[in-house]
């Protein structure tokens, strides 16, 4: 991979990882559409690294307030009395489902989930999952009715309900934001509050993945000073985006709906699937064919 590709992917990865449109799918689909080898989950895991400081900055004073709030309620032997320490407990026990079908599936996650076929069937799956929660919100405002702001407004149930769908996100193509910002909505929180936790919640996962993935493919990702350069670009790139792009998106979804991502996804599913349907049709000689008689007329 050279610093081009690193940097490329690096960017990809920090613009795609919070805007709800699958940060994997994209570092899957660029490289097939630029003629550059998939660069693996691997690495893919380790650029995210990027991405979790991007988090860490653009959310230190959340942070900040989490891990000292919950060591106020250990030291009083009272865990659930603040905000910020019931946020905390709620975001290590989502963790807990991401970490147990990652480890049992990461076979599977690494090699098949990758494929183009899987990645088109997740997008259009998921951003049906991200319109619905749309239309639920929607009928909501319609009544009148306000989503919960606030980490206060946060119930241990929203935490299990986005821990659960951030499990999604393990294949390609989901969008672990926009399944996780979209199962808050549908449990009532509004927009802004879903992603503030979203992104929160995204820590603990995002970091073991990283680390672990480093860990198990130090030789492939750091044996050489060529790939620890490539490494280091892309992360850095990531950081960067990935910042730029958290500030963005708490800001827009303030005033403003999914639905331009919800469109986009959409989009991209059927231009996927039909690149796959061309790719089918060229291999069974039906492209050829149908082009002979549209000369011929016979």
């Amino acid at each position: 991979m050279t610093i081009i590709e690193a940097i490329t992917l690096g960017v990809v990865q920090g613009l795609t990882e919070f805007l709800p449109i699958s940060s994997t799918a994209h570092l899957r689909i660029v490289p097939a559409l630029l003629g550059w080898d998939d660069p693996g989950a691997a690495y893919s895991a380790v650029i995210q690294c990027g991405t979790l400081l991007a988090v860490f900055v653009a959310l230190r004073h959340d942070i900040a307030a989490l891990l000292g709030g919950f060591a106020a309620g250990v030291r009083s032997g009272r865990p659930l009395a603040t905000v910020e320490s019931r946020a905390a407990i709620m975001i290590a026990l989502g963790t807990i489902p991401i970490v147990v079908v990652g480890f049992a599936a990461r076979h599977l996650i690494r090699g098949e989930a990758r494929r183009l076929e899987v990645i088109t069937a997740t997008l259009l799956g998921a951003t049906l999952f991200m319109a619905a929660a749309e239309w639920v919100a929607w009928r909501r405002a319609r009544r009148g009715m306000a989503g919960r702001d606030g980490l206060d407004g946060v119930r241990f149930s929203d935490g299990l309900t986005m821990g659960l769908a951030q499990v999604l996100a393990l294949v390609p193509g989901t969008s672990r934001s926009g399944v996780t910002i979209s199962a808050g909505m549908l449990a009532g929180l509004d927009r802004r509050t879903a992603a503030r936790f979203s992104f929160l919640l995204s820590l603990p996962a995002v970091a073991a993945a990283g680390l672990l993935e480093a860990w198990q493919q130090r030789q492939a990702i750091f044996g050489s000073p060529e790939a620890l350069a490539t490494a280091a670009a892309g992360t850095f790139a990531a950081a960067v985006v990935g910042y730029l792009a958290i500030r963005w998106l708490l800001r827009v979804l303030t005033s403003h709906t999914l639905w331009p991502f919800i469109v986009y996804r959409l989009a991209l599913a059927a231009l996927l699937a039909l690149a796959a349907l061309l790719a089918w049709s060229l291999t069974a000689g039906w492209v050829p064919a149908v082009a002979t008689l549209a000369v011929t007329g016979r």
